[in-house]
């Protein structure tokens, strides 16, 4: 099974896309849907090779899936999953709760494993919990939604 457009919508979404290398929060170079591979300091990349980085990235991620689970899923499911590792890496799969629940067949408890990844220093994070909420929905009812942020506390002003 390979991803589906919904589920590349997804990963896009979330990782944005940048043609010039930039360090993300762990001081990675990255480039691109969040590449990492040979990237440095001033590499720059066209969208077309962009596009292109981000396929190879999803089907490296795929093949480690495909190594991992032992069961079959949907293919929202598979899309959820890979959208997943493609944030946090195959080696979080591996050695996660998560993959349990998959190969023991207990789907109904998949989204709430999935959710509890949005953690950077063990605090959550907006964006990376908008994130795993929709994929949470996306593996639960093959709805692709991007969650709203949820609205800023308004300011006290003296007035």
């Amino acid at each position: 099974m390979t991803i589906s457009t919904a589920g590349l919508d997804l990963i896009k979404e979330f990782e944005g896309c940048k043609l010039e290398a930039y360090q993300c929060s762990a001081n990675v170079w990255t480039i691109g849907y969040g590449h990492t591979r040979h990237v440095e300091e001033g590499d720059t990349v066209t969208q077309k090779e962009a596009d292109a980085l981000l396929l190879d990235d999803v089907a490296m991620v795929e093949t480690h899936c495909k190594r991992l689970i032992t069961v079959p899923l949907k293919q929202h499911q598979h899309d959820a999953i890979v959208s997943w590792c493609y944030n946090l890496g195959c080696g979080n799969l591996r050695a996660s709760t998560l993959l349990k629940k998959i190969n023991a067949s207990e789907i109904d408890k998949v989204s709430e494993q999935i959710v509890r990844w949005d953690k950077v220093k063990g605090k959550p994070l907006a964006g990376l919990t908008r994130r795993r909420l929709a994929e949470a929905l996306l593996f639960d009812s093959g709805k692709a939604e991007k969650p709203e942020p949820e609205p800023k506390p308004k300011r006290k002003t003296n007035g």
